[in-house]
């Protein structure tokens, strides 16, 4: 098994792509919204790439956090709406917002396993700090560690009753970032004593099965590598302080913030102890590239994996999910009365 996630080009899959991935056989896949149109035709698109590997607990995941960060959108699917909203409620009523974001979370998750998806990229445990650029914003749980510690167990939570797997990220924290990993490089001057803070929320959920990295250079910790390509901060921050052993993933290789070919990126962020490469974009080139150069899965990885999907299923139905939205709307319309 490679040690990658790939992307899709299409609605359906290309004649090209069917055979490279069943010779290849990634450890998963992420799905954007063009490969999204309706119900049916995702829950197509995953049994047939289900089909392929001959294995029903596969590894499909998108970016479905609510907001902004949304690929399953109305009218298809409901909104649903980004951390900062639970973050407020929080301020209000602590317990009806935890709650909130557990019904809000089983709700999403209910869509996702109705289509055939086993992982959504969240929650988004970054601490939100004054100043920073607005990538992260509002899709954080809030500005103070404990609080965005308790949110972000209540998605996990939530997600997981779903039989979702869910994903910390991105670790070891992006709510410094002055720049959009998407465009450039960040690099976070804080000291170690001031990013453990920015560490809390990722050691309280350490138990998670899926983590994320952030392709931030923390000088801290280490002044030549970002955190995704740092052997020292995934060793020694990710799975040793913030204690991390589940399955880690790489952000989005084709971000600007990172230089070399894609192939060379995910090569070396293997080689800093990444579990798996994620390459979003579907180009051909690229996803063959990183199979020469990342190799076969170890054994260790193909365990994390393998935990990491232990806990989910693909139900075909959402038979809780009016229960679940009407109960978070009632615990939401707190915030709305005190605004």
């Amino acid at each position: 098994m490679t040690p990658a996630i790939f992307g899709l080009s299409g609605l359906t899959l290309s004649a090209d792509e069917r055979a490279f991935f069943r010779e290849s056989d990634p450890a998963g896949y992420i799905l954007f919204g063009r490969n999204i149109a309706d119900l049916a035709q995702v829950r197509a698109l995953t049994d047939d790439l289900r089909a392929i590997h001959g294995r029903d607990r596969l590894l499909i995941t998108i970016d479905q956090e609510g907001g902004r960060v949304a690929r399953m959108r109305p009218p298809v699917w409901p909104a649903y709406p980004a951390g900062a909203l639970f973050d407020t409620l929080y301020d209000i009523a602590p317990a009806s917002a935890i709650e909130a974001a557990r019904a809000n979370a089983e709700a999403m998750g209910h869509d996702l396993a109705e289509v055939g998806i086993t992982c959504t990229h969240a929650p988004v445990l970054d601490v939100r700090q004054e100043g920073a650029h607005d990538v992260i914003g509002d899709r954080a749980l809030g500005h103070e560690p404990l609080r965005v510690a308790a949110l972000g167990r209540a998605v996990l939570d939530g997600l997981a009753r779903a039989g979702i797997a869910g994903t910390i990220k991105h670790m070891p924290g992006h709510g410094r970032t002055t720049t959009d990993t998407h465009k450039e490089m960040p690099t976070v001057t804080a000291s170690a004593e001031e990013l453990e803070a920015d560490l809390a929320p990722f050691i309280a959920l350490s138990d998670a099965p899926i983590g994320m990295t952030g392709h931030l250079l923390f000088t801290a910790w280490d002044r030549e590598w970002p955190a995704t390509q740092s052997p020292k901060i995934v060793r020694d921050i990710i799975r040793g302080r913030i204690g991390f052993e589940g399955l880690l993933l790489t952000d989005d290789l084709d971000m600007e913030a990172l230089s070399g070919s894609v192939p060379e990126r995910a090569a070396r962020a293997i080689a800093a102890g990444c579990d798996i490469a994620l390459n979003c974009w579907a180009r051909m080139e690229d996803m063959i590239g990183i199979v020469e150069r990342c190799g076969v899965m170890s054994a260790e990885t193909a365990a994390r994996l393998e935990r990491a999907l232990a806990g989910t299923r693909v139900d075909g139905a959402a038979g809780r999910q009016p229960e679940l939205l009407a109960k978070r709307d009632a615990l939401l319309a707190l915030a709305e009365q005190q605004a």
